[in-house]
């Protein structure tokens, strides 16, 4: 399963990718609107990260899109926007899940793993030893 992260913070983008790439899945890593509008275009992804403050706008301006070319990926907000506000924000716009940063990367793991238990998502790739 492969799994799209849109965050233009180098540093953190690396840390989470690499915490997803142990659990098991493929990741794509883009730190623009655009690049990952390009993915979308590309791939189905069952779960999308997406920062809010990219350097070309706001990643909510994705969301509607998402919806409508993939309306089952499920989309978690990771943004340092931590206002009620900006939360409910995010969420009525589509988003089915938001996380404020700084966040631990372990709570991100179960919120990933919850979000692909829900109907219609698909399950985690089996642990091989």
């Amino acid at each position: 399963m492969r799994i799209l992260l849109v965050e233009d913070q180098p540093e953190l983008a690396t840390s989470v990718a690499k915490r997803i790439r142990q659990a098991g899945y493929a990741i794509d890593t883009f730190g623009t609107i655009r690049d990952a509008d390009a993915a979308l275009a590309q791939f189905d992804y069952p779960v999308i990260l997406l920062d809010r403050r990219l350097p070309d706008g706001d990643g909510l301006s994705l969301v509607a899109r998402i919806r409508g070319k993939h309306p089952g990926s499920r989309i978690l907000m990771l943004t340092a926007l931590d206002a009620i506000d900006s939360r409910i924000e995010g969420l009525d716009a589509g988003a089915d899940d938001y996380l404020v940063k700084p966040f631990a990367i372990e709570e991100l793991m179960a919120r990933i793993r919850a979000s692909l238990r829900r109907p219609g998502g698909e399950r985690a790739p089996p642990v091989e030893v």
